[in-house]
C-alpha cells in the first residue's frame, strides 16, 4: 500500500469512527427517550437498564452507518479540497479515481460486514430486545407499580404509597380501581393497608396480596328511578388476592411488535423459508375461498329446478326473461328472501375475507421487506460514499459547519424515501421490492452526477446558467432607464 493509500485511509478512519461514536450516542439518547416510560420508576437496576440498552443498539446501525459514511466522506475529502491537497495531486497526475481507491475497497468491505450484521447480529438483538421486554415483569414484578401515582396494570388501576422490600414487592397505602368489563369506568374501589407481591419467573401470573382493607362497589339498579340513590356494597377483608396476567402488562406495545416485527427476528434463509410458506399458504385460501363463493352463487334448492323443468316439459319452450314468472307469488316472495338473504351473507364473507386477505397479504409484503433491508444497508454505504466524497471535492469545505448541512439534508432525504417506500409497499401501493429500493433507485443517479462533476472539475452548479439571463435582464432595464432619462 501506498503512502498516499495510507494516508487517505488514516484521515477517513479517524473521521469516521469520530462521526459513528458521536451519531451512535446521539441515536441511543434517542432510544432512551422513545422508552422512558419503560425505564423510568419501575425499580430496574442499573444492569438491567444496560441490558435493556444493549439489546437495542443494534437497531440503531442501519440508521447511523450510512450517516457516519456519508458526514465523514464530505468532511474527509472536503478537508482535502479545502487545504488544495487535492491540487497537489493532480499536479502530480494522481485523479480523484486514483485517490478514492483505497477507500472505496475500504467500503466494499464495510459493506460486506454490514449486510452479515443486518444478517445475523440484528435478528438475533432483535428477538432478545422483544423478549426481554415481554419478560421483564417477571424480573422484576415490582416495575408494573409505580410509588405514588397509579398504574394501569391489566384490568386494575393499581396506586401504592410505598414500597419497600429487597425487590420492592412490599406495598403500603394500596389504592386499586377495577376497571369495569362494560367499559363504562371504574365501578370497583379495593383500598388496604398493605400488601405483597409474588411471582415467579416459571409463572405468567403476579399475585398481590392484600391485607386489612376494605372492598367498595357501586351497584346499578334495573330500574332507572332508582339509580338517584346511587347504591353500593361495601365488605370488609383480613387478607384479599388478586391475581394479574402478566401478559397483560404493555399489552399494546408489546403484541404491536410481536406481530409487527417477527420479520426482523430472521434472517436470509429463513425468510426465503417462511415467504415460501406465506404465498403457499396465501394462494391456497383464495382458491380455497374462491371456490367456496362460487358454491355458495349456485341455486341449491332443488325444489326449484325441478318445478321449472316440470313447467318447461309441459309448456316445451324455452325459460322466459323473467324467470320468476314461472311460480306463483309465494314462491317468488320466498325466492327473493332467499335470494337477499344469500346475497347479505356473501357480502358480509367478501368483505371479512377481504380484510383477512389484506392483513396476510401485508404481513408477505412486511417479510419482503426485511428481506431487501438486508440488502440495503449494504447497498446505501456504497451510494453514500460515492455522494459523499465527490461533494466533499466539490464544495471544498472540511470541519463541522457545511458539511453537516449537506449531510443532513441527503440523509433525511433518504430516510424519508426509504419510509415512504416501506409504508406505501405494506399497504400493496408498490411492489416491496419497489417500496424497499425506492431512496437508492433515486439516490443513486445523484451519486453518479457528483461523481462525474467531481472528476471533470466541474462545479456543484454552474451559476452562469442562472446569472447570466439575468445580468441580461439587468442590463436591458438599465438601458431602457437611461434612455427614458435622457429624452
Amino acid at each position: 500500500m501506498k503512502i498516499l493509500d495510507k494516508y487517505l485511509l488514516k484521515t477517513f478512519l479517524i473521521t469516521f469512527a469520530t462521526v459513528f461514536v458521536i451519531l451512535f450516542f446521539i441515536f441511543i439518547l434517542q432510544t432512551i427517550w422513545l422508552f422512558i416510560a419503560e425505564l423510568a420508576g419501575k425499580d430496574l437496576d442499573f444492569g438491567l437498564i444496560i441490558k435493556f440498552l444493549l439489546f437495542s443498539m443494534p437497531r440503531i446501525i442501519p440508521l447511523v452507518l450510512p450517516l457516519s459514511i456519508l458526514l465523514a466522506s464530505i468532511m474527509t475529502f472536503g478537508n482535502l479540497a479545502e487545504n488544495y491537497e487535492f491540487a497537489a495531486m493532480k499536479s502530480s497526475g494522481i485523479s480523484l479515481q486514483r485517490a478514492m481507491r483505497s477507500l472505496t475497497l475500504f467500503i466494499l468491505l464495510l459493506s460486506i460486514v454490514a449486510f452479515f450484521f443486518a444478517n445475523n447480529v440484528i435478528p438475533f438483538a432483535e428477538y432478545k430486545f422483544i423478549n426481554f421486554r415481554k419478560n421483564i415483569a417477571q424480573l422484576k414484578p415490582a416495575m408494573a407499580i409505580t410509588e405514588g401515582q397509579f398504574s394501569d396494570v391489566g384490568y386494575y388501576n393499581i396506586k401504592v404509597n410505598k414500597k419497600s422490600g429487597e425487590n420492592g414487592n412490599k406495598l403500603t397505602g394500596i389504592t386499586i380501581h377495577k376497571k369495569s368489563m362494560n367499559g363504562d369506568g371504574s365501578k370497583t374501589v379495593i383500598k388496604a393497608k398493605n400488601g405483597e407481591l409474588i411471582s415467579s419467573e416459571t409463572s405468567s401470573v403476579l399475585q398481590m396480596i392484600l391485607n386489612d382493607g376494605n372492598y367498595y362497589e357501586d351497584i346499578t339498579p334495573k330500574k332507572f328511578s332508582d339509580r338517584n340513590k346511587v347504591p353500593f356494597a361495601k365488605s370488609s377483608f383480613k387478607k384479599y388476592t388478586i391475581n394479574i396476567d402478566l401478559s397483560q402488562l404493555n399489552d399494546v406495545d408489546v403484541d404491536k411488535e410481536k406481530i409487527a416485527n417477527t420479520n426482523t427476528m430472521l434472517t436470509v434463509n429463513e425468510l426465503n423459508y417462511t415467504l415460501d410458506s406465506l404465498h403457499k399458504n396465501f394462494k391456497t385460501e383464495v382458491a380455497s375461498y374462491s371456490e367456496n363463493i362460487n358454491l355458495r352463487t349456485v341455486i341449491e334448492n332443488k325444489t326449484y329446478n325441478d318445478v321449472a323443468n316440470k313447467e318447461l316439459v309441459k309448456k316445451r319452450k324455452t325459460l322466459p326473461p323473467d324467470i320468476l314468472s314461472l311460480y306463483d307469488n309465494k314462491k317468488k316472495s320466498e325466492i327473493l328472501r332467499t335470494a337477499s338473504s344469500n346475497l347479505s351473507s356473501i357480502g358480509y364473507s367478501i368483505d371479512g375475507s377481504k380484510i383477512n386477505l389484506q392483513a396476510k397479504q401485508k404481513n408477505i409484503n412486511n417479510h419482503l421487506l426485511a428481506f431487501y433491508d438486508k440488502f440495503v444497508i449494504a447497498f446505501a454505504c456504497i451510494m453514500m460514499f460515492f455522494i459523499g466524497a465527490p461533494l466533499g471535492a466539490i464544495i471544498r469545505k472540511g470541519g463541522l459547519g457545511l458539511p453537516i448541512i449537506f449531510a443532513v439534508l441527503i440523509f433525511i432525504s433518504f430516510h424519508f424515501m426509504n419510509t415512504f417506500g416501506k409504508r406505501f409497499a405494506q399497504e400493496n401501493g408498490i411492489s416491496p421490492f419497489l417500496g424497499a429500493w425506492m431512496s437508492s433507485f433515486i439516490l443513486t443517479p445523484l451519486a453518479i452526477l457528483l461523481t462525474y462533476r467531481a472528476t471533470n472539475d466541474i462545479g456543484l452548479i454552474n451559476m452562469d446558467i442562472i446569472l447570466a439571463p439575468l445580468q441580461k435582464t439587468l442590463q436591458k432595464i438599465t438601458q431602457k432607464f437611461t434612455t427614458n432619462k435622457k429624452q
